[in-house]
């Protein structure tokens, strides 16, 4: 059996965006959908058999709501039966996508500048997922991933936004790339790669160091190895157009201002632990809060 794609869902309107945005993933991946709802996503304290019934049917309420927004919105999906399960969210959600070809969870929007409000469930999984996880923030339309229309209208008959992922060329992740590569290939979108360099300090760099040539002349040379870093993917991807883009600033700015506009952007999560335990690193925190778009975070050694 082919793994399903995996949607948490515990009745939120940022869970129900996210069981949207991956029935749809499902059709582009040829995969089956698998609502998933832990009972205690918002941890009480009461026990007993009237609190655990209470919360079985706001399950049960949650997961039809779900289902019914789907066969609506995205009847051609295959949906698996649904799970319920019982105890931590995050460990629940992490068990579960250990099998998935994908995760899906849901984000909440913040108004003005102060970005998405990551709820702690998601935070946990991100950080110690096995998988990739993609996050989507309520309120997205499926007309968002795709571009509007002659009149400048919202439409799903126009062509998809490009995929952004970010690349560091100086320790390329095979399996960031390849994911971005085969989500631009489903859309039949374009790929934009992005590097960020920064003005090197002075202390250290010796002869022939990039840091000695001028703005214009690092930048010709980045770019040049992020062409180099992405040729064999150009390679076994060739009906995949790509666009290279270096940029000078630092990686979580630039990422998120390159994210503007797309259908999806792409990042990678270290899975190394440190002393401090599982985390994210300063890029992914950035897009995971600051970008509109829906973020896939795929880990990597």
């Amino acid at each position: 059996m082919l793994p399903p794609v995996i949607a948490g869902v515990d009745g939120s309107a940022e869970s129900l965006a996210a069981a949207q945005w991956a029935a749809r993933e499902a059709l582009r991946r040829d995969r089956p959908l698998r609502l998933f709802h832990a009972w205690n996503w918002h941890p009480r304290q009461e026990d007993g058999e009237e609190a655990t019934a209470a919360r079985r049917h706001l399950a049960r309420r949650s997961l039809r709501a779900a289902q019914e927004r789907i066969r609506r919105t995205c009847p051609d999906v295959r949906l698996d039966p649904d799970v319920q399960v019982e105890g931590p969210a995050t460990a629940a959600l992490l068990k579960a996508g250990a099998d998935a070809d994908l995760l899906v969870l849901g984000s909440r929007g913040l108004s003005g500048f102060t970005g998405f409000l990551v709820g702690s469930v998601a935070l946990g999984v991100v950080a110690r997922a096995t998988g990739p996880v993609v996050l989507v923030r309520a309120g997205e339309e499926a007309a968002d991933e795709h571009l509007p229309d002659a009149g400048g209208a919202a439409s799903t008959d126009t062509g998809y936004r490009d995929v952004v992922v970010g690349v560091d060329v100086e320790d390329p992740c095979d399996e960031v790339i390849e994911f971005a590569f085969e989500e631009a290939r489903t859309r039949g979108t374009r790929l934009r790669a992005v590097h960020a360099w920064q003005q090197p300090s002075p202390v250290g760099l010796g002869p022939g160091d990039l840091g000695l040539m001028g703005a214009p002349e690092r930048a010709g040379e980045w770019l040049g190895y992020l062409s180099a870093v992405l040729q064999v993917w150009r390679d076994k991807y060739p009906g995949v157009e790509v666009a290279e883009t270096v940029t000078e600033g630092r990686p979580q700015s630039v990422l998120v201002r390159a994210a503007s506009g797309a259908s999806l952007l792409v990042v990678g999560r270290h899975t190394t632990e440190r002393p401090a335990g599982p985390r994210t690193g300063p890029v992914t925190h950035a897009a995971i809060h600051h970008v509109g778009c829906p973020v896939a975070v795929v880990p990597h050694a």
